[in-house]
């Protein structure tokens, strides 16, 4: 991926998970990265020390996913850093817990909808004009097979934060098109990361695994291609507005 190399992204959500494994792969590849974190410092430390141990270059920048001014100064800080900002993969989100509809209140709806929606959002806010004076960018969302099926039990709202994510990339594909700003999504399936260990039971993640016709939860490494051949002009330069579904077949759309 000769492309990658140079090119400068910030992976949000970056220190652990697949938001870790992708930022060791942009580094592996030669990419400059900005590995966001909001509580993981530590981790997220680790994964810069890995990216510069194999050679590459590599920062951290901690930002609250629910303070718009943190995600936009961590894009700002990143553009500081290395010049340009040219590959943003929004991966920062949460399912925070499950909650049956009828124990929603509104704090947690807009904690929800603000972690996994609005940091999104903003953070592209804040990468767009630096993208457009530079000639073009790549934004990938990170959506979730949550978005297609509606989620499972306690999740829904969850499934609808992502939904959004969604319809957002489509949208903001043919916004940003005029701009040689490329706008795609990684919407994983059940993988085996610190989020599901955390919301999660076993038994939970059995009954999801039935669901899933390789009959086998994913990894985080398994996730790591569909964001190389985003980021990558060469391989997917005519590829805009489309959701990749990385998930053993469990939805086939």
């Amino acid at each position: 991926m000769d492309d990658i190399k140079g090119k400068v992204a910030l992976v949000t959500g970056g220190s652990t998970g697949i938001g870790a494994a992708v930022a060791r792969e942009f580094g592996r590849l030669g990419a400059k990265i900005g590995v966001h974190y909001n509580s993981s410092r530590d981790a997220a430390e680790k994964v810069a020390d890995e990216i510069r141990a194999a050679g590459g270059e590599a920062f951290t920048v901690k930002a609250d996913g629910l303070d718009t001014a943190q995600m936009k100064a961590a894009v700002e800080a990143t553009v500081a850093r290395f010049g340009r900002i040219d590959v943003l993969v929004n991966n920062a989100g949460a399912l925070v817990k499950r909650v049956p509809v009828e124990a929603t209140d509104d704090a947690f709806f807009d904690e929800v909808l603000h972690l996994n929606g609005r940091s999104a959002w903003m953070a592209t806010a804040a990468a767009v004009p630096h993208m457009r004076k530079q000639g073009g960018g790549n934004v990938i969302f990170v959506t979730s097979v949550a978005a297609r099926h509606g989620g499972g039990p306690g999740a829904v709202l969850y499934a609808a934060s992502k939904g959004f994510v969604s319809t957002a990339t489509r949208g903001l594909a043919k916004e940003l098109a005029k701009d040689q700003i490329r706008v795609n999504a990684v919407a994983p399936g059940v993988i085996t990361t610190p989020f599901h260990e955390k919301f999660s039971t076993p038994q939970q993640l059995e009954g999801f695994k039935a669901t899933i016709p390789m009959g086998r939860l994913g990894s985080a490494d398994e996730c790591v291609g569909a964001f190389v051949f985003l980021a990558s002009d060469r391989l997917s330069g005519y590829v805009t507005g489309q959701i990749l579904e990385v998930n053993g077949g469990q939805y086939m759309p």
